[in-house]
C-alpha cells in the first residue's frame, strides 16, 4: 500500500480494509483476480491541461468521455503520460494509482455512478491489494470533490477513452 495513502487513511480515521489478490496489471484484472464486480472498482484516470492535472475516478468497466470532462471543466484536458503519472504518484507502482488524488494535491472528479455502490474498491498503490471502503467511507473521502456523469460502460471494440 502506498505510504501516503496509508498515512492519510489512518490520519482521518476512515474505516477500510485491504483485499489481497494475485498480481494484476490493471483495474479490470484486479477485479477478476479479487472476484469483485468491476463496477465497484474505482479506476483513476489522470488528465493534464497545460499546467493543471486532474484525477477522474470511474468504474473499472467504464471508459472516460473526455468531452464531458472538458465541457464541465471548461478545459482542454488530455491523458497524462505514463511519465507524468509516475512523477505525480512516486510512491505507487505504475498502473496501480489509488483513486484519491486529493492526497497528492490533485483535484478529483468522480463518476456519479458511485453514488449507488454499496462497496467501493481502490487500487492501493501496488498490484496485489485493493482498499475496500463501504459507501459512507468512500463518500467521506470524496466530500468536497467534483462529481459528474463522465463515463459509460466500456465496449471492447473501442479503446478505453472516448475522444
Amino acid at each position: 500500500m502506498s505510504p501516503r495513502i496509508a498515512a492519510h487513511l489512518n490520519k482521518i480515521g476512515v474505516n477500510f480494509d485491504l483485499v489481497s489478490h494475485a498480481h494484476s496489471r490493471n483495474s479490470m484484472q484486479s477485479a477478476r483476480m479479487a472476484k469483485l464486480p468491476p463496477s465497484q472498482i474505482a479506476k483513476a484516470v489522470i488528465l493534464h491541461d497545460g499546467d493543471r492535472y486532474r484525477m477522474c475516478v470511474i468504474p473499472a468497466n467504464h471508459r472516460l468521455i473526455l468531452e464531458r470532462v472538458n465541457a464541465h471543466m471548461h478545459g482542454n484536458y488530455r491523458l497524462a503520460t505514463e511519465r507524468e503519472v509516475a512523477m505525480l504518484f512516486d510512491d505507487c507502482e505504475i498502473g496501480a494509482v489509488p483513486a484519491l488524488g486529493q492526497v497528492y494535491g490533485l483535484p478529483v472528479s468522480w463518476e456519479v455512478e458511485f453514488n449507488h455502490a454499496k462497496d467501493v474498491y481502490l487500487e492501493s498503490g501496488d498490484h496485489e491489494h485493493l482498499i475496500h471502503l463501504q459507501h459512507g467511507a468512500f463518500m467521506e473521502l470524496m466530500n468536497g470533490q467534483d462529481h459528474l456523469y463522465m463515463s459509460c460502460p466500456q465496449d471492447d471494440r473501442f479503446g478505453s477513452i472516448v475522444h
